[in-house]
């Protein structure tokens, strides 16, 4: 199949050469100069060749086309968005022209970016497909060189419109990692675990990195019996707006134990801080306006609060957050973020009725199926 990933990062860069070792045609494209110039000169430089490392052992990938022209979008089956989400809007605009009727849009993670793409691709028949969370946890060790830490055992996904989710599924199996479907995009928007971990961690660890000069693994250190009654109040939050948006209400670490691992049987709570107990996990955030913050505040908290306003549910825990950030960084992130009005009112109600479509049955077949 042929398939264009936008982004050349880590997750990217990694998610391309897995895709080229099992026999699809991938394109990657390196969409700004802002990060990983290093890393995408060197696949110019060699041919699109990358090493993989996971538990010690390593696998030689070739990326079959890496550069910075947007055309080879116009010929791709699936195109995968693979940038930091304070982007997305902005990529979507440039990349309008080359989108083509009958394409897959996946976007990864999403965090509503579906909206963005009605509001400006209304007229292309595309299907848009939002993930949770990264399929591959890595890193960019070095200039070609990716290290592994961990594999979501699931990647839930929504589809936009929910009608063609049966058919997307058929597509989308044929990329290889294990995906299951979701009711709509709304729930793979709102349970982007980064929402929850990276804002109240990142928020929570100014001390500690500032203190390090960034020799700090938030992971390892925050989540304090304190700090962890602060992420579960905000998580309840969000399953109040969820719940208010006809969403079902799934804590945020039994969505965690569902990417995480395969065993049932085990205490949601238990698997989360097994993940965060990993030795693979890397240091970060290593400065205070990280992404941690940067982004997941005003892509993810800001969207949160904006719903909760929109639909009359009380979100104190979120606004603190959004405040504390922004007092901290010196700057408004309401003004950077996603709101209702910049997502477009007129396109969330479009999205919810999508969802509303869908019968009982089929949300019943699909929620996390």
């Amino acid at each position: 199949m042929r398939i264009a990933i936008l982004g050349a990062g880590n997750g990217g860069t990694a998610v391309a050469a897995e895709l080229s070792l099992r026999g699809h045609s991938v394109t990657l494209i390196k969409t700004s100069n802002a990060m990983h110039d290093q890393n995408f000169n060197y696949l110019l430089e060699h041919g699109g060749s990358v090493k993989l490392i996971e538990e010690g052992r390593m696998t030689n990938a070739k990326i079959g086309h890496v550069t910075r022209n947007l055309s080879p979008i116009s010929e791709s089956e699936v195109v995968i968005i693979y940038i930091q989400t304070n982007y997305h809007e902005n990529l979507i605009k440039r990349i309008k022209p080359y989108l083509r009727d009958g394409q897959i849009l996946l976007i990864n993670p999403g965090y509503l970016s579906t909206a963005y793409v009605l509001k400006h691709c209304s007229d292309i028949d595309l299907t848009v497909c939002e993930a949770q969370s990264s399929f591959v946890d890595c890193r960019i060790s070095e200039p070609g060189v990716i290290r592994i830490g961990f594999r979501n055992v699931r990647n839930p996904l929504g589809i936009y419109p929910v009608r063609r989710t049966e058919e997307s599924r058929r597509k989308l199996d044929l990329l290889g990692f294990p995906f299951t479907y979701l009711p709509s995009v709304i729930e793979a928007a709102l349970h982007n675990p980064n929402l929850i971990v990276h804002t109240v961690g990142g928020i929570m660890s100014i001390p500690r990195i500032e203190k390090t000069n960034g020799d700090y693994c938030m992971y390892h250190e925050v989540f304090t019996p304190s700090v962890w009654r602060i992420l579960e109040a905000l998580d309840h939050e969000k399953m109040d707006v969820m719940e208010r948006l006809g969403c079902e209400r799934i804590p945020y670490v039994e969505a965690c134990k569902y990417r995480n691992t395969l065993d049932d049987t085990r205490d949601a709570k238990e698997v989360f801080f097994w993940y965060a107990g990993m030795p693979t996990r890397a240091k970060g955030p290593v400065k205070v306006d990280s992404r941690y913050i940067s982004e997941d505040v005003p892509q993810g908290l800001v969207l949160l609060e904006s719903l909760g306003l929109k639909y009359g549910v009380k979100t104190p825990v979120c606004t603190s957050l959004i405040n504390m950030a922004s007092a901290a960084l010196g700057r408004d992130l309401r003004l950077e973020g996603r709101t209702i009005e910049r997502l477009g009112e007129d396109i969330l109600d479009l999205i919810m009725q999508d969802k509303k479509g869908l019968s009982d049955e089929m949300e019943l077949e699909l929620a996390f199926a």
